[in-house]
This record gives structure tokens, C-alpha cells and sequence, in this order.
């Protein structure tokens, strides 16, 4: 178990990590690893891990166009990916 657990859903699933973690992370842990899709239809991920690249924009509790790589977790939060 996590040190002081945060519970959170990605896409419907319920995940805990560590307090202080960012978004991206908890997505990997729940296995995924699309975040968005691009243009094209191709899968998209984060890419620079610090806000630039724009890769890992994903839903938070309903707002869209967030990114996941700047965004520590909060209890009870809602992600979704366009996965």
C-alpha cells in the first residue's frame, strides 16, 4: 500500500498511489498508455514529462485539455484518457 494512499478512478478504475504523485504516473500505473489521439488517429503519451509537449492532455473531472504530467492527484479525482 502507498504512503498516505490517494484514491482516484482512471477511466472508471479505481486506483491508490502515494500522496504527491503526479496524474501521468497514475495513469501508467493503471496500465494505460494512451493517453489522447492525435490528429492522424495515431496513440499519443507524454513525451517531455514538464508541460511542454502537450502529449498527455487528458479529461479531469470533466474539464479537458489538461495536462497529466503537471497535475498531482487529488482523493477522488476523475481522469479519463481518449483512450
Amino acid at each position: 500500500m502507498p504512503a498516505n494512499p490517494i484514491q482516484l478512478r482512471v477511466n472508471g478504475k479505481s486506483v491508490l498511489v502515494s500522496a504527491g504523485t503526479v496524474l501521468a504516473a497514475a495513469i501508467a500505473q493503471a496500465g494505460v498508455t494512451k493517453f489522447r489521439r492525435a490528429v492522424t488517429g495515431g496513440p499519443r503519451g507524454p513525451l517531455c514529462g514538464m508541460g511542454i509537449c502537450m502529449e498527455c492532455r487528458v479529461t479531469i473531472n470533466g474539464q479537458t485539455q489538461c495536462r497529466s504530467c503537471q497535475t498531482l492527484c487529488e482523493e477522488g479525482m476523475e481522469m479519463r484518457t481518449d483512450e
